[in-house]
């Protein structure tokens, strides 16, 4: 792509995909980037220790579309600096996904039950996680691993009755970066962390709003035979896909370090025109660096407890029905987030803004995954197919994939959709929320039942573009190749 500012930009995009004007403007603007950073540096020295501070370059997965000055489905590799921005509010918003012995009729035989435990769970006040300031502290501090070795003081209440420390224990190596981002302190989140007397926690196991959802789906292709055995996926079982991120403690940290960065902003020089700060990487301003750091693994950590009880959550749903079962982690990584690392022998900063990691075999050593690369699930719209692949570890793709099959209409212009449309929609598919229009009393509210359907209509299948043709750019242009398909039974959304 050729830009004002001369940053390599890769597309991986195949013929069937129309690329949206206003996402390339929007991806324009972000580049400008590197002109705020010149101006910095000329204006103001010291701002970076790395004289060759700059965006490196930039690849664009299949289900790129605008976003929120940052576009959707692109990965940045900057070097002396991060851009907070380029990974949002929703900071570590990723993907979780479960493997059972489960099949479909386990399932359709007793919809109706396990629908009416699903929304008792999640959200008639069935979660009961207890937990103290102790545990909460230890999820932000230090993740899944603060989890396996604060729970210790708890006794088996709640939903800790699901939570097997040994299995948690071996399921650390299948999440990324062990689902524990390391960090000394929690970040002004006082009225989360509460008391130390035992409360039933309220944030953890929230799926949060939009394209979010927790997905009961049963396996309906195998594409590659070995990679499924070693997953241990098979043909008509039933997985469970959770998409979700750090919700309200995402919301708490991007408002913190959006504030900081404009303070240190220089107020002699003009404000970037695209409206994006970056935070250099300088002994100047070592506080905010590690001010940042510590706000952005706080909400990580948060986010990856979150997707585990979520899990939970929807386990304890099943087992009140169906008794003893099977229900293995697969895996679980973010789509939004920063990570430091070196490509080509040089240090910097990825940023994924709704791309995940898609590693080869050879980059997952000494993991469960070091035979079959990093496993990566692409979801389609709510009632689509979803899909589960194998990365390849595509250096030029910056060693991402997509997350979705990306919105082709805006929210806005979903909910003014033909009506006949979504009847047909919602007639056939199975979907929980926090609203139950079945209910008498909700019968009879005609404005609760249009903002119920306005939600759904927002993340209904003809808001999205086609899965199939996001899928087979990434096994064209080598980025994943498809492990298994897998189609909807039941969605919860929040």
């Amino acid at each position: 792509m050729n830009n004002s500012s001369n940053v390599p930009v890769r597309f991986f995009i195949n013929d069937r995909i129309k690329l949206e004007k206003n996402a390339l403007t929007e991806l324009d603007q972000l580049l400008t980037v590197n002109e705020s950073v010149e101006m910095l540096k000329q204006h103001t020295p010291g701002y970076f220790m790395n004289e060759n501070a700059k965006i490196e370059e930039v690849s664009i997965t299949p289900d790129f579309h605008k976003g929120s000055g940052i576009p959707i489905g692109t990965t940045i590799f900057t070097k002396g600096f991060v851009i907070p921005q380029a990974v949002g509010n929703d900071i570590n918003c990723g993907m979780r996904l479960y493997t059972t012995s489960l099949v479909e009729d386990d399932i359709r035989s007793n919809l109706k039950q396990i629908e009416s435990d699903i929304r008792h769970v999640f959200f008639e006040g069935g979660r009961h996680i207890p937990m103290t300031r102790i545990h909460r502290e230890a999820i932000l501090r230090e993740g899944l691993m603060g989890i396996l070795e604060s729970q210790k003081s708890l006794r088996r209440d709640g939903l800790w009755q699901f939570y097997d420390p040994k299995q948690q224990e071996i399921d650390l190596s299948k999440v990324n970066r062990l689902g524990s981002f390391i960090t000394d302190q929690v970040d002004g989140l006082d009225s989360y962390l509460g008391s130390n007397d035992v409360t039933y926690d309220s944030q953890i196991g929230s799926i949060g709003g939009g394209n979010h959802f927790v997905e009961i789906q049963k396996v309906v292709n195998i594409r590659n035979h070995a990679l499924a055995n070693e997953w241990q996926i098979k043909a008509g079982q039933i997985v469970v896909m959770i998409h979700t991120g750090s919700v309200s403690i995402g919301h708490h940290a991007g408002l913190n370090i959006k504030e900081m960065l404009k303070d240190i902003y220089p107020r002699s020089l003009k404000q970037p025109s695209n409206g994006i700060y970056v935070l250099p990487h300088s002994e100047h301003y070592a506080p905010q660096w590690k001010r940042y750091w510590t706000l952005l693994h706080n909400a990580a950590n948060f986010a990856f407890a979150n997707r585990l009880f979520l899990g939970l959550m929807l386990q304890k749903s099943l087992a009140n029905t169906l008794k003893d079962f099977d229900y293995k982690l697969l895996y679980d990584a973010p789509h939004n987030f920063v990570w430091e690392e070196t490509i080509d022998g040089s240090p910097g900063f990825i940023h994924r803004k709704g791309s995940c990691t898609a590693k080869s075999a050879e980059q997952m050593m000494n993991t469960p995954f070091q035979y079959t690369g990093e496993p990566v699930f692409i979801p389609g719209s709510m009632g689509a197919k979803s899909y589960i692949l194998a990365g390849q570890g595509n250096r030029e793709s910056l060693f991402s994939a997509s997350h979705g099959a990306g919105r082709q209409l805006s929210r806005g212009d979903s909910v003014k959709v033909d009506d006949a449309l979504f009847r047909d929609f919602i007639s056939k598919f199975h979907v929980v929320t926090p609203i139950d229009p079945s209910r008498n009393d909700v019968k009879s509210r005609q404005d609760i039942l249009k903002k119920w359907e306005e939600e759904l209509k927002k993340e209904a299948p003809y808001a999205y573009k086609d899965i199939n043709a996001i899928i087979e750019s990434h096994e064209e242009h080598g980025m994943a190749q498809v492990v298994a398909e897998v189609e909807p039974i039941l969605t919860i959304k929040g």
